[in-house]
């Protein structure tokens, strides 16, 4: 498996010095391009390259629907074509290229903050209009169900899942990653090529709801994202702005509501 890697190590604790086999979460660099412009380079944790880019363009705003996209392959490294870290996607306008200065949002050194970011994605998104109502019971549930469903989290411990639910809670996707942005990334690339209504999901997190999460939910329009650990101050203020539900601290029976608790039914 690619994603995941097998090491030696030396256990140490107290009372013994052991020669054990570990298992650790693979990390390597993913360059995605457009038409043979690179957008982008992440790191990443090998698996579903394809919904991360095609996530990563939906919520970066490159593109609008998966049927702007034509082809999606991998170009095989020359020297070592075992790896598979270059992934070109070729848009439906062969000829469309790129704004060279244009920067992803979800680039923390972008130098966009504040008020200019929130005013960037006032321009590309609309406030998310969903009605939909989650019983209390039903998001109490989440984070359970995503644990249980990570593939790779008990035998690493280093890597981070994200989960779309329906209303009843039911799962209908789920994607692991090192990055918890590219992991979202996936979700919604893979949600955006299937039969997923999005405006009828829950978004479950692993770690800390910040604001290059928040902003991708707002693109795809989920009504309720939800976390297992704090969100930040700019990702309140985000889900406040454009009608979304944020809940941090989600653990056994308790949660805390930051933004439109009017979608949670108790």
């Amino acid at each position: 498996m690619r994603d995941l890697k097998r090491l030696r190590v030396v256990r140490l604790d107290e009372e013994h010095t052991k020669h054990i086999e570990d298992e650790v979460v693979v990390e390597e660099p993913l360059e995605i391009r457009v038409n043979g412009d690179s957008v982008s380079v992440t790191m990443r944790t090998p698996g579903n390259d394809f919904d991360l880019a095609v996530g990563l363009l939906w919520t970066e705003g490159i593109i609008r629907s998966r049927d702007e996209i034509g082809t999606i392959a991998y170009c095989p490294d020359e020297d070592q074509p075992e790896l598979k870290n270059v992934v070109n996607v070729g848009l439906v306008d062969a000829n469309r290229k790129l704004q060279s200065s244009r920067r992803l949002w979800s680039n923390s050194s972008c130098g966009l903050c504040g008020k200019a970011t929130l005013d960037a994605i006032h321009q590309a998104c609309q406030p998310i209009a969903s009605t939909m109502i989650v019983e209390y019971d039903v998001i109490c549930s989440l984070p359970a169900q995503l644990r249980e469903a990570q593939a790779n989290f008990e035998r690493t411990g280093g890597i981070h899942a994200v989960g779309l639910f329906d209303r009843q809670g039911s799962l209908l996707v789920l994607r692991e990653d090192i990055g918890r942005h590219n992991a979202v990334d996936k979700v919604l690339g893979a949600a955006l090529g299937g039969n997923v209504v999005l405006a009828d999901t829950v978004m479950m997190v692993s770690g800390r709801l910040g604001f290059e999460i928040a902003q991708k939910a707002v693109v795809a329009g989920i009504p309720v994202v939800a976390s297992i650990s704090a969100p930040s101050s700019l990702a309140v203020e985000l889900a406040n702005e454009f009608g979304m539900t944020a809940i941090g601290f989600l653990r056994g029976r308790s949660m805390n509501v930051y933004t439109h608790p009017e979608r949670v039914k108790v």
